[in-house]
């Protein structure tokens, strides 16, 4: 009986990777309609290819050398950026078609409308990449209720979810730094999710952190993803390039302000009261924590301003219309209770495609203000 029950099994994982396989390629089929209509034999080849290109990401072992991985992500996950864009585009034009139709107006020839398809598609993913390897810089003052005079102006730097890895390395890494410097921050806070790789591959990757440059230090707290590359190892390179972890724990960085963070749970259990165990009690509170979940937390304990990260903003359309299904917050300055607020950084990298279309990248200039 056992082995019958294993043999079922077998076939059920079969018949669903074969299923899940067909409507893969069949998506893809759909979306190169366009480029099947303007070279119906010489397209082919390059469409059934492209489900497979798609997924490379999947099977690049950790164990192989970066620069090979790196080819890999960058094959698979620009081709999965292209295949993104022309699905939308190919379901938003077979719709108006539709409508055309049905209010009977003759519609385009078929090669005008695959070329524009195509047209489209591909300069919605140039423009996607673009926002994705440059994040802007995005000034947001943020009103605090009983903010001491001398702490008016005080400017904190975020990062979020920068995702150094495969695709994301030295030289992004470079640029975010010196542009980071020139804003003259009092404090930088880093929000999680900051490497995505092993130290071992990324040693030489991460060195720029080193000139980073804050009145009152750089700041940082673990993401989910720190803990998928042994973060036992992350942890001590850190510290060496200047960065300060909060685990569970605060800095009074100013005579009135405290600069708290917590661990993501993916990893570690975060506990915001431990965080803020013995912090001044009139002091302005600022906490560090990956996911916007922990907001309900800071605001029983009277936090003032919480930054997180985590969602991406969606990172690119339409995903970031569908997010809002699965992450209460998504991006933006919102109020939790009574006195906290909490502001979800949209990322400044990304993760996976090499797109932000819509959703841009942002390296955030935290300003507080007097009420």
């Amino acid at each position: 009986m056992p082995r019958i029950r294993a043999i079922a099994a077998n076939r059920n994982d079969l018949f669903r990777t074969l299923a899940a396989a067909s409507i893969w390629i069949a998506l893809h089929v759909y979306a190169a309609r366009p480029l099947l209509a303007l070279a119906p034999r010489g397209a082919w080849i390059a469409v059934l290819l492209m489900p497979f290109v798609s997924i490379l990401p999947l099977f690049a072992r950790r164990d192989v050398p970066l620069r090979s991985r790196s080819l890999a992500h960058w094959a698979g996950y620009l081709s999965l950026s292209l295949f993104s864009m022309l699905l939308v585009v190919v379901l938003l034009g077979d719709t108006l078609r539709l409508g055309w139709l049905l209010l009977g107006f003759a519609p385009l020839s078929t090669r005008t409308m695959s070329f524009s398809t195509l047209a489209a598609a591909l300069v919605l993913a140039v423009i996607g990449f673009a926002q994705a390897r440059r994040p802007r810089v995005v000034r947001l003052p943020v009103a605090i209720e009983n903010l001491p005079a001398e702490l008016d102006g005080y400017r904190i730097v975020q990062w979020s979810d920068v995702h150094v890895g495969p695709t994301i390395q030295r030289g992004f890494l470079a640029c975010l730094v010196a542009r980071t410097n020139e804003l003259g921050a009092d404090a930088v806070a880093i929000t999680g999710d900051l490497v995505d790789g092993t130290l071992a591959d990324l040693r030489e990757h991460v060195q720029p952190l080193r000139d980073l440059r804050a009145r009152d230090g750089v700041f940082f707290v673990t993401g989910n993803h720190e803990y998928y590359w042994r973060f036992g190892d992350w942890r001590r390179e850190l510290a060496k390039l200047g960065l300060v972890f909060l685990e569970n724990e605060h800095r009074v960085v100013r005579e009135r302000l405290v600069i708290a963070g917590v661990t993501d749970p993916a990893g570690s259990r975060p506990s915001a009261a431990a965080a803020l165990a013995g912090a001044p009690r009139d002091a302005v509170k600022v906490l560090l924590a990956h996911r916007p979940q922990a907001a309900e937390e800071s605001s029983r304990l009277g936090v003032d301003l919480q930054l997180s990260g985590h969602t991406h903003g969606g990172q690119f359309f339409p995903f970031n219309l569908l997010i809002r299904w699965f992450q209460p917050v998504v991006r933006g300055l919102h109020r939790v209770g009574a006195k906290t607020q909490l502001y979800v950084s949209r990322g400044t990298g990304y993760w996976g495609p090499p797109s932000r279309l819509g959703v841009g990248g942002e390296i955030t200039v935290i300003e507080l203000r007097r009420r």
